[in-house]
């Protein structure tokens, strides 16, 4: 290091990070500056900038890096409806992402998936079930994907004052969720409505309360604006109306996007000016390196490139990234906390409260303690990748379904195996040993679903005939068929599914004494299904999202209009409802009643009602709250999710469970985007479930109703 580099104000750390930075950026030059703004940010040795690779990913454990915990995919996460549980989880990634970057640091390695700043969460809304993607998400609802989302967020990023732990980037801004085959030319067309109600909520908790540094770009357009560079989305909202002060990625190859496939430039260097201009200041891909280019003919000035580098590196001061090690409380994590034991009981915690118990005809389930002889039968039912998911780290060990049944006994008891078939290949030769299996065994699980293999990210699954979207919502037709021919055998027969977004087991539902929806359950899945089939847990997760009956009740793919989508505006008979799921105990409801019966617009409301374990096991039992504007001026949703608590509560044991509806929450979305509370009537309903009524809900909601005086009371949207 030389005396002019040591003597330079930004490698004082008595200085503001903001002062620091405004000088580094004033000594470099303009290609310094480029070399920046691109995911693969170069070592500026003569002003000792390391090397940067931005590119990390997080969403259920530490991704692509070697061994790290693997949590519950993050569909699973939020079927578990409990973000207090979730920002656990988060500070234990970030714990394992910390002590993983200082590490590989330490032993000169700086390459991709070694930073500190992380491409997660994913918050988009998932508007139909179709979209690959859909397992990455927290489900179809904007609140409680922003509930996970706030709390994500804030266990990656820390607590520190002064520091970050690492960053959190929201994905994808906004209106994406399919299809992935369309998604780098494709133009979502969506109303302000839609936009304001459920496209952007999620977003906006992330920014100001979750406090996110980062925000990601999405590769398609919003009404005719590429979103990478979006004035609308990135300007008018991110920046005027949220206040947003930390820095934009771009989804990776966005930006050559604009002039490969969205035609509204017609060149690198345009493109990338374009969107520097529009606010994206990092560059995921290698566009960025065309700004010189760009300068020099006058499409973007260096002031603008200036603006960019400057977030850019606020980041990455924020993180400790140039100040000595003994001054970041977050630097001293010893690496000894990857993988630990602690983080692995975290995984089963997670793992346990994610399974939903979608039925239970006559009690099949849990299974007694005396069984003498069990068949494990299915494709899934000893395979790594519906424990993984997408975006994962490598577990040191694992629990398949499979291996959690065994482990569930060590002598006494006969478990029989076999696979079956393929996940979606059409050969039944593995047939009879599942029937022999079946025929020798006093119960039968069988693990089938869906796999990596046939939903997920553009070009990063092996069997989708939509590029990782999916053709149909039905189990693989060779999975039915080793489902009804053991079912045949007569034995009581239990159906798990694995998979990151809604399944139509129709067939299933009418024949099948039970069934679990397992998701992709991390590294303890195993453990998580075996303790739920014999009781050692009782199930308590709630679905995220609507598990229609087939495609043909949902509006056609590439329309982002809500109506017709999501429990809010779904009008057919779903097979399984939005917050729906079963337990092995009953919550009675009681007492249902409100801080007053009339308010002025303006005023919050609080309510409470008391909810009681009547049955005869302990339990966890997810209170929803869903909201109805009676007298709204425009058409809105049925009703909507505006609070929800999971509680645990003993045999017999009771809890008063309470809310504050504030006046945004009551507030409707008009036509032109605009937050309008309207005098009139307002119906609340608590309970174990959505509303509407429904032959598998355990009870029925309460209802009570309020109402709204004065003059209508607009808010910022």
């Amino acid at each position: 290091m030389t005396s002019k580099v040591s003597e330079s104000i930004y490698l004082d750390t008595s200085l503001p990070f903001e002062i620091r930075v405004a000088d580094l950026v004033s000594r470099m030059t303009l290609e310094e500056k480029i070399s920046q703004m691109v995911h693969e940010s170069a070592a500026i040795p003569r002003l000792s900038i390391p090397a940067y690779n931005w590119w990390n990913e997080c969403l259920h454990g530490v991704a692509r890096a070697g061994i790290a915990t693997v949590f519950p995919q993050a569909i699973g996460l939020a079927a578990t409806w409990n973000p207090d549980l979730i920002g656990r989880i988060a500070e234990a990634i970030s714990d394992e992402a910390r002590a993983k970057h200082h590490e590989s640091a330490r032993h000169g390695d700086r390459g991709i998936y070694k930073g500190l700043t992380f491409w997660s969460p994913n918050i988009n809304i998932v508007r139909d079930p179709r979209w690959g993607r859909t397992q990455e998400t927290y489900g179809e609802d904007p609140y409680l994907t922003g509930r996970m989302a706030v709390a994500f967020v804030k266990g990656l990023q820390g607590n520190d004052p002064k520091y970050l732990k690492t960053v959190a980037t929201p994905k994808h801004f906004a209106v994406h969720s399919g299809p992935e085959s369309d998604r780098h030319h494709f133009d979502a067309r969506v109303g302000w409505k839609d936009l304001r109600e459920s496209y952007l909520p999620a977003f906006k908790a992330s920014i100001q309360e979750g406090g996110a540094a980062s925000i990601m770009g999405a590769y398609s357009r919003m009404n005719g604006e590429p979103c990478c560079a979006s004035k609308t989305l990135l300007g008018d909202i991110l920046r005027e109306e949220w206040a947003f002060e930390g820095f934009v990625v771009s989804d990776c190859g966005a930006i050559c996007d604009l002039h490969t496939h969205h035609k509204v430039t017609n060149s690198p260097a345009e493109s990338a000016a374009l969107a520097v201009n529009k606010g994206c200041d990092l560059n995921c891909g290698k566009a960025y390196a065309h700004l010189l280019a760009a300068v020099e003919k006058g499409l973007i000035t260096e002031e603008t490139i200036d603006r960019s580098v400057t977030r850019l590196f606020l980041a990455r001061f924020r993180l400790g990234m140039f100040d000595p090690p003994e001054q970041v409380p977050y630097a001293r994590i010893p690496y000894e906390v990857v993988d630990c034991p602690e983080h692995r009981q975290l995984a089963l915690e997670a793992a346990r409260q994610s399974v939903v118990l979608l039925k239970n005809e006559d009690n099949v389930l849990p299974f007694r303690d005396d069984l003498k002889c069990i068949a494990v039968i299915g494709p899934n039912a000893d395979d790594l990748s519906v424990l993984l998911g997408n975006y994962f780290g490598m577990p040191s060990k694992h629990v398949t379904p499979l291996e959690g049944i065994q482990n569930r006994f060590s002598t006494g008891t006969r478990v029989w195996y076999a696979k079956g078939c393929e996940t979606d290949y059409p050969c039944t030769e593995g047939f009879a040993e599942a029937l022999a299996a079946a025929e020798r065994a006093e119960v039968v699980v069988m693990v089938l679903g869906f796999s990596p293999e046939l939903e997920g990210e553009e070009g990063d699954v092996a069997y989708s005939d939509g590029g990782g979207d999916r053709s149909n919502l039905h189990l693989p037709a060779v999975q039915q068929e080793l489902l009804r021919a053991v079912h045949a055998i007569g034995k009581p027969l239990v159906l798990v599914l694995t998979g990151g977004s809604p399944i139509a087991v129709n067939w299933a539902q009418e024949n099948v004494p039970a069934i679990l929806m397992s998701w992709y359950l991390g590294e303890e899945g195993g453990t998580a299904i075996a303790e739920t089939l014999f009781g050692d847990y009782c199930p308590g997760g709630r679905l995220p999202m609507t598990f229609p009956r087939s495609f043909e009740q949902m509006p056609p793919f590439m329309e982002y209009s809500m109506q017709g989508r999501t429990y809010k505006y779904f009008k057919g008979e779903a097979l399984y409802p939005f917050g729906f799921g079963l337990s092995y105990t009953v919550f009675q409801y009681d007492r249902l009643a409100l801080s007053a019966e009339r308010i002025k617009a303006g005023e919050t409301l609080e309510v409470a009602v008391e909810v009681q374990n009547t049955g005869k096991r302990d339990g966890d039992e997810v209170v929803q709250l869903y909201l109805r504007d009676d007298e709204a001026s425009v058409p809105g949703p049925r009703y909507q999710l505006e609070g929800f608590q999971r509680i645990h509560l003993a045999q017999g044991d009771k809890q008063r469970v309470t809310f504050c509806l504030t006046p945004r929450q009551m507030g409707m979305i008009a036509n032109d985007g605009r937050l309008v509370l309207e005098p009139g009537s307002f119906t609340v309903f608590v309970g174990g479930s959505q509303p509407t009524p429904q032959a598998l809900a355990a009870g029925q909601a309460l209802s009570i109703r309020f109402e709204v005086t004065g003059e209508a009371l607009e808010m910022e949207p």
